[in-house]
């Protein structure tokens, strides 16, 4: 006889055929005391199938769906724990014989997996199950993405889930823990969070705990943070947004105006020629979708200096002042309406992302301007898959100089 407890769990985590079953002997050292069980276990054999219903080993066979889930093995008796192992499923458990257990024995079996619900299954010694199948729950919400901004003294982190997500928030000396409740996390998000860092951030990283996703951040020494959320919804995407804004306490007017001197000093050459090979290179590796996303204005604290590097755009335009858009649209940005209907597309606009590339390196410190420079165009990408195309980028850019 088997047992399978079907809870609907989509996917598998592992191919259970490239794990070899571990056999793991739960029998605890000391047999029940004798008893009248004894005398009439030789009679009722007849009736529960041959001497071997008591005095055989037990062995069941426990597997989880997906296979690869992690299993406590918990011998019980008398609501005593007499014996306990861990081990990766599948695994082979072996039982003592019924003779040298009571009718209080039980095997218990707490089954999980990162992305699932814990669940635990009893056993009794006097069943005659075979065969233990547990299949895991996926927990009701997930971490879809996670995007991270820093530009000009300020950063934020916004967390993408399916569903409204239950959270506390835990400010520490150093920095701060973000608990999600009863949610999972993919792995590009998990790359996501592990490789922020900025001025502000010195770093973080995400851990499955149990049912719940732990994300520990931690604070650079230079300054003072204060933090503020809220929660958005993304109806393009049906995804909800769990924003943390990282404010330094000290104030921004600093940055601002470091900001607006940067962008004084962009040129016409920094969007032309092997600028513009660049710009083309590295808008054909990025997700269109993902882009707009990134560059249309929303309320993010980027959007003014977005709107600046736009109209500067026009300024240093080597068509007087006319940027040219995909599908072939022209605007001046130097014109306000033009100006708003062109950051609506800013994705499109070419030039725009070699402006910001110089834009950023007028600005940050070099350790620093990769990150911020993926937060404005791609900020949900992880930081390594990012560094990649960036790097493609920049080498079409020196390949053309190289050849003036």
């Amino acid at each position: 006889m088997s047992i399978v407890l079907s809870l609907a769990a989509p996917g598998v985590a592992q191919d259970a055929e490239s794990l070899a079953p571990e056999v793991i002997d739960m029998a605890p050292d000391e047999a029940v005391g004798w008893s009248l069980r004894n005398v009439a276990a030789p009679i009722g054999a007849i009736f529960q199938g041959g001497l071997g219903y008591w005095y055989s080993e037990r062995v069941i066979e426990v597997d989880t769906t997906p296979s690869g889930g992690f299993v406590d093995l918990f011998y019980v008796r008398h609501n005593f724990q007499k014996r306990f192992e861990q081990a990766q499923a599948p695994v082979t458990v072996l039982l003592p014989p019924r003779i040298e257990a009571s009718s209080r024995d039980a095997l218990i079996v707490r089954a999980f997996a990162e992305g699932y619900r814990q669940q635990s299954v009893t056993i009794p010694m006097k069943s005659r199950e075979t065969r233990l199948v547990i299949n895991l729950e996926p927990l009701p919400n997930s971490l879809e993405a996670v995007s991270h901004r820093y530009f000009a003294g300020r950063s934020s982190l916004i967390f993408l889930t399916v569903e409204s997500p239950t959270f506390r928030v835990q400010e520490k000396a150093g920095g701060f823990g973000l608990i999600l409740s009863e949610t999972a996390t993919s792995a590009e998000a998990s790359a996501s969070i592990d490789g922020v860092t900025s001025p502000m951030i010195a770093s973080a990283v995400s851990q499955q705990v149990g049912e719940d996703l732990l994300v520990s951040v931690w604070f650079t020494a230079e300054q003072e943070i204060e933090l503020r959320s809220r929660l958005d919804h993304d109806v393009a995407r049906g995804l909800y947004a769990f924003r943390l804004d990282l404010l330094p306490a000290a104030g921004a007017g600093g940055p601002v105006a470091a900001a607006q001197a940067a962008l004084g000093r962009l040129k016409t050459e920094h969007v032309s020629g092997c600028s513009a090979v660049f710009d083309r290179e590295l808008r054909s590796r990025l997700d269109a979708g993902a882009l707009s996303r990134a560059l249309t204005p929303k309320g993010d604290f980027t959007d003014p200096y977005l709107r600046a590097a736009m109209r500067r755009l026009g300024e240093i335009s080597p068509d007087d002042g006319v940027v040219a858009f995909s599908g072939g649209v022209v605007f001046r940005p130097t014109i306000p309406i033009e100006l708003e209907v062109a950051l609506s597309q800013a994705a499109e606009a070419k030039g725009f992302l070699a402006l910001l590339w110089q834009f950023v390196k007028e600005l940050e410190a070099p350790p620093h301007r990769r990150e911020a420079f993926r937060s404005l165009v791609a900020p949900e990408m992880s930081p390594m898959r990012f560094g990649v195309i960036l790097d493609k980028a920049e080498a079409s850019e020196r390949s053309c100089t190289t050849a003036l």
